[in-house]
């Protein structure tokens, strides 16, 4: 058998100027690689005459033998794939252990894992491709679908890598704000997907020669449309920003505000929603919330009690000094009174009571504790006046006559 040693076994006919830089690299070594076996083929294996003419038969302007080479190489790259992959997987596992065996490195793999899968398969895909000798026009066209593909296979890849951010980012924003942070996280993420996939689709509209201008032009008027008729919207999505950096209140506190009050029910990127004490739920918009003073009762550290009591003119300065010492002292040892802040002191001649000013503070803040802590409270009160001969006061007038006149004998 008489064969030319230099003629390689399959002719390639290459043209990748429509393809990326990777399908032309791939490429390259496809054809290296291709012609090396050629040679090898052609030198060191018998192969029958008969047999060479039928491997030279052309199908669609190729010959069967580079067909059968073609589908081999595919084949080839569908059957080695786990095993390239596992090559891929031990490389980057060394690079995390190298940069630090931390948890996020594996959970950067699983994210890596199928979008490299698919990548093999495509750079198999351009290695049959580069084998053929195609048309121009199917080759441009093939080169397209490949790009295509590589950028949904991106797309794709910054996606599931923007569900590992979502949870880092959800945890951060929970330190900060454990009620409106994840939601704000999610509203964000959210957006940037949004942001990726317009990206993705600007890319495609690229690739396949469609003008992008109009279509950005409109996404600039739609923007403008939308900016005007959701001009309310916007504002109350800077609210809730403006809550999420603040964090004025969390939901199950007390506030008030100069049209609502009651217990935070629900923060939304809209609204918040508040149950009043007469339970009605009330939607308040949060730009109003942001723009508006906001009276955290639950933020308190203790809850005050101020009032005034009154004795009657009756009571002497005796009872009045003992009584203020031993409301005092029962104050001091009593164990829900802040000790910081206690005032008891005479301060009024009132027109029908001598009045002794109360000011002190509970130590707990809730509104249960704090009712039964004013209770206790203000029976201890009421017997120490009592044990003292002392009387509480109560509006009153009294009228003093100093002289009569005298009855005058009628005639």
């Amino acid at each position: 058998m008489e064969t030319n040693a230099t003629t390689p076994l399959v002719t390639l006919d290459i043209n990748t100027t429509s393809t990326a830089a990777l399908s032309g690299g791939i490429e390259d070594l496809t054809k290296d690689i291709q012609g090396s076996l050629s040679e090898i083929i052609l030198q060191y294996v018998d192969i029958p005459q008969d047999v060479l003419d039928i491997l030279a038969i052309e199908v669609f302007g190729n010959s069967l033998i580079t067909w059968i080479v073609a589908f081999g190489v595919l084949f080839l790259f569908v059957t080695l794939q786990k095993q390239l992959l596992k090559l891929s997987t031990f490389v980057i596992k060394r690079m995390a252990i190298i940069a630090g065996d931390k948890p996020i490195y594996h959970q950067l793999f699983t994210i890596i894992e199928k979008p490299l899968r698919w990548s093999i398969m495509i750079a198999g895909l351009i290695s049959t491709l580069s084998i053929l000798s195609l048309s121009d026009g199917i080759r441009t066209f093939f080169g397209l679908l490949i790009n295509t593909a590589f950028i949904f296979i991106f797309t794709w890849f910054f996606l599931r890598a923007l569900t590992l951010f979502r949870e880092y980012l959800i945890s951060i924003s929970y330190n900060l704000n454990q009620d409106l942070g994840p939601t704000f996280s999610k509203f964000f993420v959210t957006f940037i997907r949004l942001v990726i996939l317009l990206i993705a689709l600007i890319n495609i509209m690229t690739t396949w020669g469609i003008n992008v201008n109009g279509f950005i032009a409109s996404l600039g008027l739609l923007g403008m449309a939308l900016a005007l008729a959701a001009k309310d919207t916007a504002s109350h999505f800077f609210g809730s920003v403006m809550i999420f950096t603040d964090a004025p209140f969390r939901i199950g506190d007390w506030i008030k505000t100069t049209d609502v009050e009651g217990i935070v029910e629900e923060i939304g990127m809209r609204s918040t929603k508040v149950r009043t004490f007469a339970k009605a739920l009330v939607t308040v918009p949060n730009a109003m919330l942001a723009n508006s003073a906001v009276l955290n009762w639950s933020r308190m550290n203790k809850r005050r009690i101020k009032m005034t009591i009154g004795l009657t003119y009756g009571t002497t300065s005796t009872q009045m000094r003992t009584i203020l010492k031993e409301i005092r002292e029962h104050l001091q040892q009593h164990d829900d009174i802040h000790q910081e802040t206690i005032f008891i002191n005479f301060t009024e001649f009132n027109d029908s009571s001598l009045g002794i000013f109360c000011y002190f503070f509970t130590k707990t803040t809730n509104w249960g504790r704090y009712m039964q802590v004013r209770e206790d409270i203000n029976l201890d009160i009421m017997h120490i006046v009592e044990k003292n001969g002392a009387n509480f006061a109560f509006p009153s007038q009294s009228l003093y006559i100093e002289s009569m006149p005298q009855n005058e004998p009628l005639d």
